[in-house]
């Protein structure tokens, strides 16, 4: 009695392990199928983010695109004979321009070692009227790579934003596409240096700095 007993217990061990073997073969099937839909979604969510900004991109009108840039860096204090101004890169110093509002223009060569980094530079007419400077310094948050500052030459527009290789103009602070070029191309990844830092260097405008 005692031996059918003890076969009778060892069959329902055997059956016990069995059930947990097929669970825990059944769990780390879902675990996998979830892993691969995961990244599945994952690769879905990309392109779509991809192809938004893409569509976005072609939704800007009158962005400028500039071929040949150049990124080296020259000597802090030599100048660099830019093509225009402001330019949308080119040569800079090694040292970069603090992301934020400023009062008076800032050093150029610094300017575009941001933009370089990913900043958006904008650059206005210093005689357009406070309402615009205003709104036009209220984009900027905290932490933003994007520089606000009074124009330093005589420009195309009242109001010229840069970034790295792109341009645009605007004729007064709301206008839709300076917006969204702004969204679109702050911290630019297609940028020599993406990630780069836009702050810890220089806080100086030219007057102070130079």
């Amino acid at each position: 009695m005692a031996k059918k007993k003890s076969a009778e217990e060892r069959r329902r061990r055997a059956a016990e392990l069995k059930a947990q073997r097929v669970k825990e073969e059944r769990r780390k099937r879902m675990w996998k199928i979830a892993g691969i839909s995961t990244a599945a979604a994952l690769v879905v969510g990309l392109l779509v983010f991809a192809v938004v900004m893409e569509v976005r991109s072609r939704n800007i009108s009158g962005v400028q695109e500039f071929e040949g840039v150049t990124n080296e860096h020259v000597p802090m204090g030599e100048r660099v004979d830019y093509d225009q101004y402001p330019p949308p890169g080119g040569d800079h110093w090694a040292s970069w321009q603090n992301c934020g509002v400023y009062p008076e223009p800032v050093t150029t060569e610094l300017a575009v070692h941001s933009m370089e980094h990913g900043a958006v530079w904008i650059n206005y007419d210093p005689e357009l009227p406070e309402d615009e400077v205003q709104a036009l310094n209220e984009m900027y948050n905290d932490g933003d790579y994007l520089l606000v500052t009074p124009a330093a030459e005589e420009m195309e527009a009242p109001i010229v934003a840069s970034s790295w290789a792109r341009q645009i103009t605007a004729e007064s602070a709301d206008d839709e596409d300076l917006e969204r070029y702004v969204q679109m191309y702050e911290r630019g990844q297609d940028v020599p240096e993406p990630g780069a830092p836009c702050s810890g260097e220089i806080s100086e405008t030219a007057p102070e700095f130079e």
